[in-house]
């Protein structure tokens, strides 16, 4: 299975004027994390990470530490992580015919939710991990007054990995270009051009690391698995 890793963001909400990636946990840059699960999952062979030039050297180094026996790929990002995704999807093999897309700030995914995924795209069309939301969801209008509640029965929260047929996504993003959409994930392209995405249940720990809290909480979670 090939994997897109989108790295290509500045970590303005963490507060930093750099690739957040590139900061560390449990003296480890978030994106050691992710690849090391990439590289534990079994089902994955090939792994492209969708980044900024200026950013490359730094990466390499980390690669060169971690030693993966897979095959990595550096790809061109872009403005947006859909024009990343978008980039990432002409660089892949011609042989991809399914394509995971993983953020790369998603560094608590396990090897099991990799494996998960990547069996479960090779019967559908498009999927995403996601887990059962718990609170209650209010729907608010511009002044702050909710409008309805939701029933939490119907609502779940996306995650990544992201899986697609690869031949299709290239067909969506080629019609969010054509049309202006701006989505934050593909399934949203899937959704707009009417193709059907389904849910694997995801993991409670698979949090995106976006903030200064999130780099504590990630710490946490990574030294109570090894002491488990």
């Amino acid at each position: 299975m090939y994997l897109l890793i989108p790295a290509a963001g500045v970590g303005k909400r963490m507060g930093c004027d750099r690739n957040k990636l590139l900061l560390e946990v449990r003296s480890q840059p978030i994106i050691a994390w992710t690849l090391l699960a990439a590289q534990a999952a079994s089902e994955i062979s090939w792994i492209g990470i969708i980044s900024q030039p200026t950013d490359w050297p730094d990466f390499k180094s980390i690669l060169a530490n971690l030693q993966l026996t897979k095959p990595v790929e550096f790809i061109l990002g872009g403005s947006t992580r859909q024009e990343s995704v978008y980039n990432g999807l002409q660089a892949l093999p011609t042989a991809a015919e399914q394509v995971l897309i993983h953020d790369g700030a998603r560094c608590l995914a396990t090897p099991d939710l990799l494996n998960s995924c990547a069996q479960a795209i090779r019967h559908c069309s498009g999927l995403i991990a996601a887990v059962p939301v718990k609170d209650t969801i209010k729907v608010v209008d511009e002044d702050g007054i909710i409008q309805s509640t939701p029933d939490r029965r119907n609502l779940w929260a996306a995650q990544t990995p992201q899986g697609f047929n690869v031949e299709l996504l290239k067909q969506c993003h080629a019609e969010g270009v054509r049309q202006g959409w701006e989505v934050t994930d593909d399934a949203a392209l899937f959704e707009k051009c009417g193709i059907e995405v389904q849910i694997v249940e995801g993991e409670e720990t698979n949090l995106k690391v976006t903030t200064p809290q999130d780099l504590a909480i990630a710490e946490f979670i990574l030294n109570s698995r090894d002491n488990s």
